[in-house]
């Protein structure tokens, strides 16, 4: 009782202590803190300012390629930034550049270099302009973006990630379509000012894209001067000079404008203009709307069963201990229902497999909803999602392990084997077929030899270690004894009506699930295919909840109706009908592939279905494992609830 009662009292004043602690305190990620800028003060020039260049991006080939895969200005000397494992899957580069200025102070036409176009280099820049890439550059952590007005007619302001290399039209009476590059940038800078520091704050970095034929009497260097080049962009538009054309030993001379502009924004609020879209009503009443809808029909499937069930056992346990129950429906099968399945250790291994899947995700949505998985924390979704992956590997040896004792098996090495190994190679294959084909078209968005030695160095050094260690810890922990007891020799099974017959079963189990996440299904594949930024990690946390029930609820539901036709080989379907959920999704990326991308090059399309392979893979592994999880529970709750001799 002292112990008891010490406990207690440590445990309140622990926690006077932490609401004692003031809530101002906290802390910012290593790349995403603030950094002030120095003013123009007293005649001296401002802090400089560099912009980083990151990689060449495009939808319709899904192929990044770094910056100075084309012939752009050079820097003396071409330093790269040290990226994250995630920056490195994600095929980021981000390199120095010859773009760089003074905190406010403006510039008209600066010149930054000027390059002859060899063969080579042309067809390189007009393959890239008919492939629609864009150029990313970075100032202060903050991509540069391109503003557009809304087409609806709205004073709405829309903000597209990127510049294009350039665009193709008809100048100077020609027919035939010609390739022009966008050589002039003028950059908007937009600060923050904290007048009693002296410093400012970058929240703002604009850039609007110009395709100028400049002319010059004598080069100096980069000290030229310009004939074609006016400090105003708009006088620029309004002489009617001829855009830069791209030819082979034609030469290109690349310039750029910079203005500062004051603005109310705070640092913290610097990405909200990026994260706005236009389909922002439509994504919250839709999110609305399929929540209601599901949490609905979750409820009345749970009140149906609730009923349902509470009713036949009080039914079956109000009979006097003399008289013998008739028993029918799923009593019938009370001595065969816990009758290990066949191919039971594969399930084992699923279902092991599944709870690191698990694990992986809810800790994922976790860091995403304290902030940890900004936008402007680069990579660090795939960086953490990596890790959480490697050290789950103790938990899906675990659970695979006590499975598999509560199936009485005895080889728990080559369950642990198959566990560490199974999905991970599978993964890891279709990742290298893939990675191959990318670094065939030169991509920087091929994953280095080296990167992927780190990775199955994580995977043998890290996982495959940790899921033996789970396998005997599961090994060791005492399993409960099953409700009833199991006959040695199987019932028959009586002939099943239709619909209780496995496929029907799986189409309508996995519908559901699906629908829980449809919605939120299309915005995640327009943040990964179609360079937009995903940021409502509250409702995608609240999504993949409803998930959880839908998936526990649909199974529990079809389990019971296939017990009560005296069937049962629940072990399995109650895996498949929920894990069946991943076949709407798989045939849900086919349709996003054919109306909302592209994609042309068979490369990419390959790249395309590849990634979401593993991606519904890992779905079906997820909800599945879910779906089994509750129907196990479920099994385990009504049999131990009658009594049965």
């Amino acid at each position: 009782m002292a112990e008891k009662l010490i406990m207690r009292i440590s445990s309140m004043c622990l926690l006077l202590l932490l609401i004692k602690v003031s809530p101002a305190i906290g802390f910012y990620l290593p790349g995403v803190a603030p950094r002030d800028f120095q003013t123009l003060v007293s005649g001296s020039h401002g802090e400089t300012l560099e912009v980083k260049v990151n990689k060449l991006s495009s939808t319709k080939t899904q192929l990044p390629y770094d910056y100075y895969f084309l012939s752009y200005c050079k820097p003396l000397e071409i330093s790269n930034r040290a990226e994250n494992l995630g920056e490195v899957l994600r095929g980021d580069r981000i390199e120095n550049s010859v773009y760089s200025f003074s905190m406010r102070e403006p510039q008209s036409c600066k010149v930054a270099c000027r390059v002859k176009l060899t063969a080579a280099s042309a067809k390189n820049f007009k393959k890239k302009i008919k492939d629609d890439y864009r150029v990313n550059l970075i100032l202060d952590n903050l991509p540069v973006a391109v503003l557009w007005q809304s087409r609806d007619g709205s004073l709405r302001k829309i903000y597209e990630r990127g510049y294009r290399v350039g665009f193709k039209g008809n100048f100077a009476g020609r027919k035939d379509q010609r390739y022009f590059i966008n050589n002039h940038l003028n950059f908007k800078v937009k600060y923050h000012p904290d007048p009693d520091a002296g410093t400012a704050r970058v929240v703002g970095f604009e850039v609007t894209p110009l395709s100028i034929n400049h002319m010059y009497k004598k080069w100096n260097g980069n000290n030229t001067k310009l004939t074609t080049c006016k400090p105003s962009t708009s006088t620029v538009l309004q002489l009617g000079i001829l855009p830069q054309e791209i030819e082979a030993d034609k030469e290109i001379v690349f310039t750029y404008d910079v203005s500062f502009e004051s603005s109310d924004i705070r640092w913290a609020s610097r990405w909200d203009t990026y994260l706005l879209t236009n389909d922002e009503q439509i994504h919250w009443f839709s999110i609305i709307n399929s929540l209601m809808v599901v949490l609905f029909l979750s409820g009345m499937v749970a009140m149906i069963m609730m009923r349902t069930l509470y009713r036949d056992i009080a039914k079956y346990n109000q009979l006097d201990q003399d008289e013998v129950p008739e028993e029918s429906g799923w009593k019938l099968v009370h001595s065969d229902v816990f009758r290990p399945p066949t191919n039971s250790s594969l399930l084992c291994v699923y279902v092991g497999t599944g709870v690191q899947v698990f694990g992986m995700t809810f800790v994922t949505m976790i860091f995403a909803l304290l902030g940890f998985l900004s936008p402007s924390n680069r990579g660090g979704l795939m960086t953490l999602m990596v890790f959480l992956w490697v050290f789950m590997g103790l938990f899906a040896g675990y659970s695979s392990s006590y499975l598999y004792k509560i199936f009485r098996g005895t080889d728990w090495k080559k369950i642990s084997l198959k566990t560490a190994f199974m999905f991970p190679a599978v993964l890891f294959t279709i990742f290298f077929i893939l990675n191959a084909l990318i670094w065939g078209e030169k991509s920087s968005g091929a994953v280095p030899f080296g990167t992927m030695f780190v990775l199955v160095g994580l995977w043998f050094g890290i996982s495959v270690p940790l899921v033996f260690l789970g396998s005997f810890l599961g090994l060791k922990t005492p399993t409960f004894d099953d409700p009833v007891k199991t006959n040695k020799i199987p019932r028959p099974i009586p002939l099943q009506p239709w619909y209780i017959h496995p496929l029907f079963a799986m189409l309508f189990g996995g519908i559901l699930p699906y629908g829980a996440v449809f919605i939120e299904l299309f915005f995640i594949l327009t943040s990964v295919w179609l360079n937009q930024f995903y940021y409502i990690f509250g409702f995608l946390f609240l999504v993949f909840v409803i998930l959880m029930v839908t998936c526990a609820e649909i199974t529990i539901v079809l389990c019971y109706f296939q017990l009560c036709s005296e069937d049962y080989r629940w072990w399995w379907r109650s895996y498949l009908n929920s894990g069946a959920s991943a076949l709407y999704l798989f045939l849900y990326a086919i349709f996003y592939f054919c109306t909302r991308l592209e994609i042309t090059k068979v490369v990419s399309g390959v790249m395309y279905f590849g990634y979401m392979f593993i991606i519904a893979y890992a779905f079906f592994i997820l909800t599945g494992t879910i779906g089994f999880c509750a129907c196990f529970w479920f099994v385990r709750k009504i049999y131990s609830s009658v009594k049965i001799e």
